[in-house]
């Protein structure tokens, strides 16, 4: 260790890595407190672990050096942490299922799971024997290729941590050695003494090795990749959705703005159009939409409020039972009791406390929920008015005249008509007579897939910027669409890309000033002994001192940390991308870029240059020396991150101790109604690809970037991996639950892919260069051929990586032509086909007209969704039926994979047709969902329901006396649109009862029931 005084460095022992004085000395850098940074994105809130974890480490282990005593006191300190979560989690999750195995207990019974193992270590053989290629039907292929990705550096790191330790290590500690290195650095590359160069040959030798090794592990896992993606779109149960035959496409022109001239366009593709819907600006039905909704929220609230307590009020007062069944429930709770609400003042968006009018929250939400739904069954049908316009005729657009002025300067200007579109969401043209008139895009739904994926793929129109190939997008749900980005031009859209990325890389620019000034923080007590301005901190209290030091910077950069991913999702989705899956495939390139940069390399760079500035102030001719030897020094920072990412990272992750108390935290603060009752319990937990894959490919990076320089982290990054690969089997088996839209058939995966090009480019480029910066005993450069030889291996790395993008690159989104007879309906004619086991195909039932959808959905109560056409095809019911399916064809080859089994998809989440219009203007009212209660007193509010033509139901959820609710089914919108799934949970919790009943869906109204 180094001990800095006023004006000159000196070189003495320590014991502990401190100072005689306790203070931290100049190796115990202040980029320690970057190790938060590197905590699994899995865990919900993973900054409370870091804010405990930070002040104890920091002193453990230094940026730029460390004994082999500290590093096993981090061991053990990690050690210790895993074993007592582990444990923890061993005890507690048959007594939590709802947080430990959710998927055992859904309330769909095409989603549930067997339950893990009763037994204690039960669940240790079950999590290590599940097949993981069942994670394809459980949770689609993004999780699949998430484990397949940890599976694929287990199989990495395995060949590579035997090797290295037994190569690189004896050549870097056995008979060499320079000044300074003890401990773990006697393992590193800096350790070869300047009389022993040569051995720089074997480094070079097992790069050589451990990169053709990676290379075919690349091409390995892309073909798979490309092969099971395939199967999955040509499946039946995936293939015969509308998502797949389905094409968002944006910047259409004014002249194909109408359904018919886009039908006829589109018809040269095999099979034609069976039904487009062109995007519209709806005006102020979405503003409508969401108060609807936030009023329907309302009214639940207070309704069973109120209903909580009249019960609570009887339990205690009335011995009658009876008595109080047949009780108003005024005379069990006064009206001025009854539950209020504060409305805003006019200036302001949202109510606040004590502020603005007090009124009846019940009686305000029930005329809101009236009004609105009254308002919006008005405007769709003038929407469906103008959508048969443009559906029966051709659209007739007029160009429209902008008036440019001089503003005060008085200058008259002549009309200028403008042709190219402007900024914003305002057409550029006007439809006459049209209130919602037709944006700049549309959803267009194929007979067949193979016409989907050619349309997207296709030059479609003859001028620049009208309708091109980045602006179509296949593989389209209506759940997954950004409603908000729809309108934005193709002008505008190029202007957002620009903005965000600029955005973007200033803030990993800028970001690195508020960390920098955290790390002084974290060593205020070296800078206030070296600096006398600073000298009056040292003087305060030992306690401050510690605080400033210890406790302050942890809690500032874990608040800095937490708002990065928000901010850069924000910027992603700013770029106007219509897909929340393509805000997280753009979050995926920012998140990582920041990562690698002021995660990784300023880590690298800055400690390895503060490690060599005691030489180099005494010697500054020695710079190469200096910084060959001591730029791997920043090693011993990754390993003691490694070794918490693979203990207590992995062990927070089984454990999951935030889930667990937020789920009973929100249960007793938020659970006061059916629905969010219903939340809290069922509500699936799903991943943020967005983050957490560019969290496993950072520690790809630097595992690369140190494995030749210091290969100890080879051994810890294959544990690593193997933890996290059996933490997300478990996970995406037994916990989560990813929604079917949200599922981008594996498109993370590529991308994961050329990040561990970036590692080895980090790896080879440090390699060269150190090779270049070595020196021998008599000062002259010693491994000259090893670095031109890694300018070789770089050189043949490029080569290899466009070969990758180049032959499977266009093989990654879109479906081949030569697989298109596999497809659902694919290879048998113009006309769409239903496939079945037992006989030929059958035709596919006809389509209504979409203007009917609309007007129904305006006035229909329960089944409006039913009437509309050109949804969801016919699909098999039974998943594991549908693999064993083949489509026979004339044309097939021994080049298809027709003969091979194809694979079954997860079964289908809803049956109901799939509608591309903006919720606002077809979703069905909502049904208010209220609890029964033992008394009866529901039936007085659906009474009161029933009188103001509000929709309600009492079905699956129930209060006690003491007014707790609990629900033994979904609420029932999702019922409605996926009854064929629906079946009796059972019991979570030991003692909760097990009389669940089976699922049926009822809204009583004044003329008696609704199903």
């Amino acid at each position: 260790m180094t001990s800095r005084k006023p004006g000159k460095w000196q070189v003495h022992s320590c014991h502990s890595g401190s100072n005689s004085d306790g203070s931290n000395g100049p190796n115990n850098s202040p980029l320690d407190l970057r190790l938060s940074c590197y905590l699994p994105s899995f865990i919900p809130h993973p900054h409370l672990v870091r804010l405990l974890l930070l002040p104890l480490m920091s002193n453990l282990n230094g940026a730029t050096t460390a004994s082999t005593k500290t590093f096993l006191t981090a061991l053990v300190l990690n050690g210790i942490i895993a074993v007592v979560e582990i444990a923890a989690f061993i005890i507690v999750r048959r007594y939590f299922r709802l947080i430990y195995e959710p998927r055992s207990l859904s309330v769909f019974e095409a989603k549930r799971q067997q339950p893990l193992s009763p037994h204690l270590f039960g669940w240790l053989i079950s999590v290590f024997t599940v097949d993981y290629r069942r994670i394809k039907n459980i949770n689609g292929l993004d999780c699949y290729f998430f484990v397949r990705f940890l599976r694929m550096m287990v199989r990495v790191m395995l060949p590579i941590w035997l090797t290295s330790w037994a190569v690189l290590l004896p050549l870097t500690s056995v008979n060499t050695g320079v000044a300074g290195h003890s401990g773990l650095d006697k393992f590193i590359f800096g350790n070869v003494a300047p009389t022993q160069q040569s051995r720089y040959a074997g480094h070079l030798l097992i790069t050589w090795i451990f990169t053709v090794w990676i290379w075919w592990n690349i091409k390995y896992e892309m073909a798979h990749y490309v092969r099971v993606r395939q199967d999955y779109l040509v499946s039946p149960a995936h293939s015969s959705t509308a998502q797949a035959c389905t094409v968002l496409v944006m910047g259409i022109p004014p002249k194909y703005l109408s359904e018919l001239a886009l039908t006829r366009l589109f018809s040269h593709l095999p099979g034609g159009v069976r039904k487009v819907w062109i995007n519209r600006n709806l005006g102020d039905m979405p503003d409508l939409h969401k108060r609807l909704l936030k009023a329907c929220k309302m009214l639940e609230s207070a309704e069973a409020s109120l209903l909580s307590m009249a019960v609570k009020r009887n339990g205690k007062s009335a011995s009658d039972t009876e008595a109080a069944r047949r009780a108003l429930i005024e005379e069990l709770v006064p009206r001025e009791q009854w539950p209020s609400h504060r409305l805003p003042l006019s200036w302001m968006p949202f109510s606040i406390p004590l502020v603005g009018k007090k009124v009846d929250a019940i009686e305000w939400a029930c005329e809101q929920v009236h009004e609105l739904n009254t308002q919006l069954e008005q405007r769709r049908k003038i929407l469906a008015r103008d959508i048969n316009q443009t559906t029966t005729s051709e659209v007739q657009p007029t160009n429209r005249t902008h008036h440019i002025g001089a503003g005060k300067l008085n200058i008259t200007i002549p009309e200028v008509p403008v042709t190219i579109p402007l900024v914003g969401a305002r057409p550029a043209v006007d439809f006459p007579n049209q209130t919602y008139p037709p944006a700049s895009g549309a959803f267009i739904l194929f007979d067949k897939q193979i016409a989907a994926h050619m349309a997207a793929q296709t030059l479609t129109h003859h001028e620049p910027y009208r309708m091109p190939e980045p602006l179509k997008y296949v593989e389209v749900a209506p759940e997954d669409v950004i409603w908000d980005n729809l309108v934005i031009n193709p002008y505008e859209r190029r202007v957002r890309l620009a903005l965000s990325w600029a955005a973007t890389i200033g803030l990993i620019i800028v970001w690195a000033i508020p960390v920098a000034f955290i790390g002084f923080l974290s060593n205020i007590h070296s800078l206030c002994t070296t600096y006398r301005w600073l000298a009056w901190i040292c003087k305060a209290p030992g306690v401050v001192v510690s605080f400033i030091q210890g406790f302050l910077p942890s809690v500032l950069l874990a608040v800095l940390l937490l708002l990065v991913p928000i901010v850069l999702r924000i910027l992603a989705r700013l770029e106007g991308i219509p897909q929340r899956t393509g805000v997280e495939l753009s979050l995926m390139d920012r998140f990582f870029l920041f990562q690698v940069i002021n995660g990784f390399l300023v880590v690298t760079l800055s400690s390895g240059i503060i490690a060599s500035l005691p030489g180099l102030v005494n010697n500054p001719t020695s710079v190469p020396t200096q910084l060959a030897q001591n730029l791997p020094k920043s090693s011993t920072f990754f390993l003691t991150f490694v070794l918490l990412q693979g203990l207590t990272g992995t062990a927070s992750g089984f454990l999951q101790v935030v889930p667990l108390v937020m789920h009973y935290v929100k249960n007793t603060l938020l659970g006061s109604t059916p629905r969010s009752v219903y939340r809290v319990k069922y509500s699936p937990r799903i991943s943020n690809w967005g983050t957490l894959f560019p969290t496993m490919t950072q520690l790809v990076v630097i595992t690369f970037g140190y494995s030749i320089i210091s290969p100890i982290i080879n051994g810890l990054a294959f544990a690593v991996f193997f933890l996290f690969y059996l933490l997300y089997k478990y996970l995406f088996t037994w916990v989560n639950d990813q929604p079917q839209s949200g599922d981008t058939g594996g498109l993370f995966f590529p991308k994961a892919i050329q990040h561990i090009f970036v590692g080895l480019y980090i790896q080879q480029l440090c390699l060269c260069a150190l090779f270049f910066l070595a020196r021998d005993d008599h000062k002259s450069p010693s491994a000259i051929p090893e670095g031109a030889l890694m300018v070789v291996l770089i050189v043949l790395t490029a080569f290899f990586q466009n070969t990758i993008l180049n032959s499977y690159g266009p093989l990654i989104k879109f479906l081949p032509l030569t697989l298109a007879h596999r497809s659902y309906n694919g290879g048998v004619g113009v006309e769409s086909q239903v496939l079945t086991t037992d006989g030929p195909p059958q035709p596919l039932p006809p389509s209504s007209d979409d203007v009917n959808a609309i007007a129904h959905a305006s006035a229909s109560t329960s089944d409006s969704h039913q009437h509309f056409s050109g949804g969801e095809f016919p699909r098999p019911h039974d998943a594991d039926r549908n693999s064993q399916i083949r489509i026979a064809s004339p044309s097939s080859t021994n080049e298809s994979r027709t003969s091979s089994p194809l694979p079954s998809a997860r079964p289908i989440e809803t049956e109901r047709p799939t509608n591309f219009t903006h919720p606002a203007a077809v979703e069905e009212p909502r049904i208010i969902w209220l609890p029964k209660d033992r008394l009866g007193l529901v039936h007085e509010i659906e009474r009161d329901l029933d009188l103001k033509d509000i929709l309600h139901s009492t079905e699956g959820a129930e209060m006690d006396s003491k007014g707790h609710v609990d629900v033994t089914m979904a609420p029932p919108e999702d019922i409605r649109r996926a009854p064929g799934q629906m079946g009796g949970r059972p019991s979570p919790d030991e003692g909760e009862r097990d009389d669940i009943r089976g699922v049926s869906l009822r809204a009583t109204s004044s003329e008696g029931t609704k199903e």
